[in-house]
């Protein structure tokens, strides 16, 4: 299973276009890995996790075609991880050469802004999906089970586990602290990789909402090996991190690389 990280900033981006704060002129001043776009990954070229306005951007810089894409999970609607109007840009007679159609899954938010943005082309070039938490549903060659996110109230936000080749990998954010029907479905699973969300720095909460920071990342981690939850070999990846942190590529990388988890960056690949 190829991983391949297109962004890995949080909202905002990082450095942020309108801020001067010291992380922000820090990262614009070191550049490579401290420049991040909006969060977004592909697996094995054809299953892509939101889609983030910054996506014809990383497309270009990649050397991507996203015509391969023929299935998109979005976790949620919020602005940087699900900009459907730009999915336009794929109907017939827009863009040619394409044999099929572009599924995309979600929950009833999804639906309904997809709906209102492309919804005219379904059955051209577009397939809609709506999802419950915890039914696990067959996605060409892969399965995928929709977990429970804890991000915002007021929608239903998921985090996604794609078994493809032998491989498990859970796709675990935007979410704090699972909620414990998540924990509860995760526990003994023996997954090949996880991808978690570290948008804040050091919080001095072991258990965040919304968001993890560093702190609630190790507990997850710890939580990881006790329940079995990943293999001892497995590959724990962080990524969505905020200028908010005050951190940059390197401070995270000395947190994190001495417990065996990955600071990705925008542009990242790596195979389970």
């Amino acid at each position: 299973m190829k991983i391949h990280f297109l962004g890995t900033a949080a909202a905002e981006g990082f450095p942020n276009a309108f801020c001067r704060c010291e992380f922000c002129i820090k990262a614009r001043e070191l550049g490579g890995r401290n420049i991040r776009t909006r969060s977004s990954a592909i697996i094995d070229d054809t299953i892509k996790f939101d889609y983030s306005p910054d996506s014809y951007m990383q497309a270009l810089r990649d050397g991507l075609h996203f015509g391969a894409i023929e299935h998109l999970l979005v976790t949620h609607t919020h602005s940087d991880h699900f900009n459907a109007y730009d999915l336009e840009c794929r109907r017939a007679g827009i863009a040619h050469g394409l044999e099929h159609p572009l599924h995309i899954y979600g929950n009833d938010c999804v639906m309904h802004h997809v709906r209102t943005a492309i919804g005219r082309f379904e059955g051209e070039r577009f397939a809609f999906h709506r999802l419950h938490p915890f039914r696990t549903f067959t996605m060409g060659e892969a399965r995928v089970t929709p977990l429970l996110a804890d991000h915002d109230r007021m929608e239903t936000c998921l985090l996604y586990v794609v078994e493809k080749g032998g491989k498990k990998l859970l796709y675990g954010h935007d979410s704090g602290w699972y909620p414990e029907p998540t924990w509860e479905w995760l526990r003994g699973q023996e997954l090949d990789g996880a991808i978690l969300d570290c948008t804040h720095g050091y919080t001095g909460n072991s258990r965040d909402r919304n968001h993890m920071g560093v702190e609630t990342v190790l507990e997850t981690q710890r939580e990881f090996r006790l329940h079995h939850i990943i293999k001892p070999e497995g590959t724990i990846l962080v990524t969505h991190f905020s200028h908010n942190s005050r951190l940059l590529y390197d401070d995270f990388d000395a947190i994190f690389r001495p417990v065996g988890i990955i600071t990705a960056y925008d542009g990242l690949i790596i195979n389970l």
